[in-house]
């Protein structure tokens, strides 16, 4: 059993394994390489088995039902749900004598933490991910709630240039309150794999496999690459389009793929395990996201294109979103204009590159392992994220 100390932080985060989500992933690797019984976890409780997560992990994880239907406050059902949540975390945090909350969202965790600055003196920083400020700004309501969250919080950690740009230039927040903070991933768990055909788990021998790994939604573009591989099946007819993930977006996906007779040509996988995803790295020769903006919604940076690189793939993104910061253009992978869908004449020209050049795949895919592990490890990562998160700004007044 590892010895927790009283904790002085805490970190209020929705997304947390087991429960799926890059961010929650991020959070759970960050967070416990600081140091031991330094913070309190309260992360959203799930029906699935904790026990192995929550009992060896160097921080207290408390499990509570964080769940908010409506992240705005026009109406008393919401109001309630957000009074209910901070009374829960106020004892909590006199409890524990916590000095700051880390909220991992400005929507809805944010508001709870805003909430508890307002009531209790409690001071607060909030991870910013791209996407969640720039669809703030589409609805009054979102905008005058995340405005209040950004100018109260006594630091913003950004996941990406983008996300710090958005930060700035939309939001005029100051620049001495942004801290910019990358995703991390574990190098040595990543190896680039041998394509065995006797291992193969989805494909067969010879076929060349793209692979795409997150939720179906439409700003995730997994549309347009199925459209592309409808174009290149005559001239490619052993690509193979594997998507991993679950989504509100897989009806009118399995619809598409129905549409263009594609079936033999793409499966879908759903959610997949951690040994899972290995089998699907291990098949896969190039992972492509396609990533686009759709009504603001964006990728903010993507955790994915580290995972892929690790394993020494080439990849393909949208030059949309904060997608530049995880990969090098040119040389480990390539960002293309996803934001034709219909028509995704760039996707498709770019992915025809790389499979009829194994070479350039077999050189990105060095360049991608190379360049992940010289600025993504979390040897790296770790003294920015201990030096960002280490210290709160202000006393708990609570």
């Amino acid at each position: 059993m590892i010895s927790k100390a009283q904790p002085k932080q805490l970190l209020l985060s929705e997304i947390f394994p087991p429960i799926h989500g890059g961010s929650g992933r991020w959070f759970y690797e960050v967070y416990r390489r600081l140091d031991p019984g330094s913070f309190l976890m309260v992360v959203q409780e799930s029906s699935q088995d904790t026990h192995e997560i929550d009992s060896h992990y160097p921080h207290p994880i408390l499990r509570e039902n964080l769940h908010v239907d409506e992240r705005i406050l026009s109406n008393w059902t919401s109001i309630r749900r957000y009074q209910q949540i901070s009374d829960r975390l106020r004892n909590m945090v006199r409890q524990h004598k916590v000095s700051a909350i880390h909220a991992g969202r400005p929507l809805h965790e944010g508001l709870v933490a805003r909430w508890m600055n307002i009531r209790y003196g409690i001071p607060y920083l909030c991870f910013i991910h791209g996407e969640d400020i720039n669809i703030a700004t589409t609805s009054r309501e979102l905008k005058i709630l995340t405005q209040s969250i950004l100018k109260n919080a006594y630091r913003l950690v950004a996941n990406s240039n983008f996300t710090v740009g958005l930060l700035r230039n939309d939001w005029q927040v100051p620049e001495e309150k942004i801290a910019l903070m990358h995703p991390g991933i574990d190098v040595s768990q990543y190896s680039h794999l041998a394509r065995d055909p006797g291992t193969r788990k989805y494909t067969n021998a010879g076929d060349t496999v793209l692979l795409t790994v997150g939720r179906l939604q439409k700003r995730k573009g997994q549309d347009a690459v199925i459209r592309s591989v409808a174009k290149l099946r005559d001239k490619h007819p052993n690509l193979r389009y594997l998507i991993a993930g679950v989504g509100e977006q897989e009806a009118d996906l399995r619809k598409l793929v129905a549409e263009l007779c594609l079936e033999k040509q793409v499966l879908f996988l759903g959610a997949v395990s951690d040994q899972e995803m290995m089998d699907c790295y291990r098949e896969c020769d190039i992972f492509v996201m396609s990533n686009r903006a759709v009504d603001k919604d964006c990728e903010g940076f993507g955790i994915v294109f580290l995972e892929a690189q690790a394993h020494g793939i080439p990849v393909i993104s949208g030059a949309n979103g904060g997608t530049g910061d995880a990969m090098v253009h040119g040389v480990t992978g390539l960002r293309v204009d996803c934001q034709d869908s219909e028509n995704p004449v760039h996707l498709t020209e770019t992915i025809d590159r790389l499979v009829c050049s194994p070479e350039l795949r077999r050189n990105m895919g060095i360049g991608g392992r190379k360049f992940v592990t010289e600025n993504f490890d979390w040897s790296r990562i770790s003294e920015r994220a201990r030096n960002v998160l280490g210290a709160s700004n202000g006393a708990n007044r609570c």
